[in-house]
């Protein structure tokens, strides 16, 4: 059975992503080595529950490493002059921004994966319900990595510019997403800058597959973090076909 042409573009978009991207400074430092630094910095040391935390830290891993790849692989291109070159080629936009979504979302995945088996041999962590725990790196992959596409759409051909930009954006996120301060302990302001955040419902979304408790219902966390995946993609549409028109 032949594969549609629009599937196609997606998987040579994600293998060239992958191929070209995974191996760069700035993806490795901010995907890999960031969260690790700050896991060490906040709970090594400190007389807290790793068992506890560890859903919450999971989650900032697999957060970092998805939405590491996205900002990197847009203003790279627009600097080659590369992703002019694309778009003459037979695929079309929605393909080359699912490309770089899928290319983040293996990447975070992956790491991620590899972060919770390696932390098995140290921390006895369980799992109430693989069905939960295997949705909750899907879509938490895929709303992450769809935020890091967003946050590559600005008009640039700078990546230090725009790894800055998105830093900027993605390490607030962390502080208010019930990773360091648990949802039940915050209130006013701050619950509802929670609220906004795609991290929190993916948090909360481990905690319900690996401890059996969450705020949310699980329901509620799914929906949200697809809610969200569509808005980013379509955000990142707009803004890049508005660039398109104009040039940039």
């Amino acid at each position: 059975m032949e594969i549609p042409l629009a599937l196609r573009g997606i998987i040579v978009i994600t293998r060239k992503n992958m191929r070209l991207y995974y191996t760069k400074p700035p993806v490795l430092m901010f995907g890999l080595l960031f969260p690790l630094f700050m896991f060490f910095a906040f709970f090594v040391g400190r007389k807290l529950d790793l068992v506890t935390f560890f859903p919450a830290f999971l989650a900032m891993m697999l957060f970092f490493t998805a939405s590491s790849v996205g900002p990197l692989i847009t203003p790279w291109e627009k600097r080659e002059k590369t992703y002019e070159r694309l778009l003459s080629y037979p695929v079309t936009q929605d393909s080359i921004i699912l490309g770089d979504v899928v290319a983040g979302a293996v990447f975070g995945i992956g790491i991620s994966l590899l972060v919770w088996i390696a932390s098995l041999f140290f921390i006895p962590v369980a799992i109430t319900s693989i069905g939960l725990f295997a949705l909750a790196f899907i879509l938490g992959t895929l709303s992450c990595a769809a935020l890091g596409a967003l946050l590559a759409s600005p008009a640039s051909d700078s990546p230090p510019n725009v790894i800055i930009f998105s830093n900027l954006i993605r390490f607030p996120l962390i502080f208010i997403s019930g990773i360091f301060v648990p949802l039940t302990q915050m209130q006013g302001p701050g619950l509802a800058l929670a609220f906004c955040s795609p991290l929190t419902y993916l948090v909360d979304l481990f905690n319900a597959a690996m401890s059996g408790t969450s705020v949310f219902s699980p329901a509620v966390d799914c929906c949200m973090l697809a809610g969200i995946s569509v808005v980013f993609i379509l955000a990142a549409r707009l803004i890049q076909t508005r660039n398109l028109v104009k040039g940039l």
